[in-house]
């Protein structure tokens, strides 16, 4: 199962789209779960942070393979994310991505992950990126089970 804890909500009907698009063809290697945490706005950042980490700490538990999506965290290739991914279920039946709100994660929810990843220096909107999430996850079932999708 992989479940993705993500701070904010998506507004836009196209987005919303992609997303149902790419949880549709996910459905068919696992299932997944999209928990979508009400952001904080934009108070104080160390307020903000620290309640919406109190949200998402009540959505994980212990076996939970917890995978942070941080700036600062390792880069991969579409192969090498593939890879880790298959490796990963192995051993892990529940694999939660999260993704933080505006100022990022608190260090408690960093600390709780197995894997910090990155997919770019740059900045994304939060809502984008769920797309991008999702479509990576999706293009690694696609290359794990060797089936063709377009580069």
């Amino acid at each position: 199962m992989i479940k993705i804890i993500t701070v904010g909500q998506i507004k836009e009907a196209y987005l919303k789209d992609a997303i149902e698009e790419y949880k549709k063809r996910i459905s068919k290697y696992t299932n997944l779960e999209i928990i979508e945490l009400k952001d904080e706005g934009l108070v104080e950042q160390e307020k903000s942070i620290k309640l919406e980490a109190e949200k998402i700490e009540k959505c994980i538990n212990d076996r939970d393979y917890i995978i942070t999506l941080e700036i600062e965290g390792k880069e991969y290739t579409s192969l090498e994310f593939a890879e880790k991914l298959r490796t990963i279920q192995i051993e892990n039946s529940n694999i939660t991505f999260i993704i933080g709100g505006s100022y990022g994660l608190a260090d408690s929810i960093k600390n709780k992950a197995k894997m910090h990843l990155s997919f770019s220096k740059m900045t994304f909107p939060h809502q984008l990126f769920r797309v991008i999430l999702l479509e990576q996850i999706y293009r690694s079932f696609k290359i794990n089970n060797n089936e063709s999708y377009h580069k």
